[in-house]
């Protein structure tokens, strides 16, 4: 057996896992504590180096660096964030145009970091691609984000529509209407760039503890079952993981995301596909769909999964046949040929949904705690930002990072908006799930009467605006 057991396809894949990292023992004094050695606190860590080197940082990690969502989400490195043409509407147009750039120069930061350390993660900075390719009401959901997009500031160049011929010449699905393609986007392995992170910062001097679950944290003070770290500022960096660090799980929800990969693909079928610039794709549903053509060359494919009462964190993550069979299905949809092809890996994760549906970042300075988290699916590009901001806000910096209007800046905890108490959060976020699903039904099939088309998809316009 490996030291690290792999988690999903891009754990696999790691030629040369890192060695299993000693746990913390006895008492330690730093300066930052990080709970938590995915995306967000290895990013958190890189920065504060980057601008403080004689600080003293120490991550602990239940696990091993990767183990959560950063080793196994989607990769895609989106250049935006959830909601943010909604977070940046009410701002003049010049604040709201640097806001833009700021986003969308997210790749560009990451790939400037991975050239530094030289970090090797398979990076592609082809697009992304928002298809219209199912049923006519994906055309118009399309169409009407795109012009508001177009209202807020941002031209052709950010934002521009193909049409089915144009889509062609990148991505052939089996019944194009057409798509949005932004040049904001880049995708990855995902596992290859948490390694190289976690040994990135070991470089700068940052101590990386595994096996060190936290089981009491304070102002100052996280204990694990071996040891505790007293720290002037704590940095709780875990997502999905919050219900075990009280009262975080208030405020961010597991949830899961669920994905399939095939088998390596020949040439030919991926002649008759395309995505051969690293081009991140999605069919425009409320199923919110993923997928990648993977370096050696899989078609890595995923969607919405659920969420279970009372926040439990699900720790199983060997799908079932439906759980596969919904994934086959909707890829099959886009790629008939592909519909009996191999699947060979099979997996999913935990990540943490904020209430207001977007990332926050904030600094707590009588608890001495920077948080940043709440991301919806984009947290692979997100937490760079996350990172870069609560450095900043660690060290007392004003910049254009600290600015924006995803940063709560110096409140406290409570600040955050909490979730309702269960059985409302479970009802609620499993009604808003199953409208989805109906309208998916109602609309993929051709022979729905207007009227039921009509019906599901207003039904699941009103459960999203529920959500927000």
């Amino acid at each position: 057996m490996p030291a690290h057991p792999p988690v999903s396809l891009w754990m696999e894949q790691l030629d040369q896992p890192s060695p299993p990292r000693p746990a913390l023992q006895g008492s330690l004094e730093v300066d930052v504590a990080i709970v938590g050695a995915g995306y967000t606190g290895l990013w958190t860590a890189y920065y504060l180096k980057r601008l403080a080197p004689e600080l003293r940082i120490a991550m602990l990690e239940a696990e091993y660096p990767g183990f959560g969502a950063s080793g196994r989400n989607g990769g895609w490195l989106m250049g935006n964030l959830l909601g943010d043409e909604r977070l940046l509407a009410g701002l003049p147009a010049e604040q709201r145009r640097a806001a833009f750039e700021l986003l969308h120069g997210i790749p560009d930061e990451v790939a400037q970091v991975l050239a530094r350390e030289g970090i090797a993660c398979d990076y592609r900075k082809g697009g992304v691609l928002y298809c219209a390719a199912r049923y006519p009401e994906q055309e118009v959901r399309l169409r009407a984000w795109l012009a508001a997009l177009h209202r807020e500031g941002l031209s052709e160049a950010d934002y521009r529509w193909l049409t089915p011929a144009e889509l062609d010449l990148q991505l052939r699905v089996n019944a194009p209407l057409g798509a949005i393609h932004s040049p904001h986007c880049a995708t990855l392995q995902p596992a290859k760039l948490v390694q190289g992170l976690a040994q990135a910062v070991e470089r700068l001097g940052v101590q990386l503890f595994e096996q060190s679950r936290v089981e009491h944290w304070q102002p100052g003070l996280v204990r694990t079952a071996q040891g505790e770290l007293r720290a002037d500022w704590l940095v709780p960096a875990v997502e999905g993981y919050a219900a075990g660090l009280p009262p975080l799980g208030r405020y961010q929800l597991p949830v899961q995301s669920l994905l399939v990969a095939t088998a390596p693909l020949s040439a030919s079928q991926w002649e008759a596909i395309g995505l051969d610039r690293g081009q991140a794709f999605s069919e425009f549903s409320r199923q919110v769909t993923y997928g990648q053509r993977s370096a050696d060359d899989r078609l890595v494919f995923g969607a919405r999964g659920g969420y279970r009462f009372g926040g439990r964190l699900r720790q199983d993550f060997a799908l079932n046949a439906e759980e596969i069979g919904l994934r086959r299905y909707l890829f099959g949809e886009l790629f008939p040929q592909l519909r009996n092809v191999e699947i060979s890996h099979a997996w999913g994760g935990n990540l943490g949904m904020a209430r207001r549906f977007q990332p926050h970042m904030l600094l707590d300075r009588g608890g001495r705690i920077a948080l940043a988290g709440g991301y919806g699916g984009e947290g692979v590009g997100a937490s760079n930002l996350a990172g870069r901001t609560l450095a900043d806000l660690i060290l007392g910096r004003a910049s254009t990072l600290t600015e924006q209007p995803w940063v709560l800046g110096e409140r406290p905890l409570s600040a955050l908006k909490a979730w309702e108490p269960e059985p409302c959060r479970w009802l609620g976020y499993n009604a808003i799930v199953r409208s989805f699903v109906h309208e998916d039904r109602v609309l993929a099939n051709p022979h729905s009467a207007p009227w039921r088309r009509t019906l599901a998809a207003r039904l699941a316009d009103c459960m999203e605006g529920l959500m927000r």
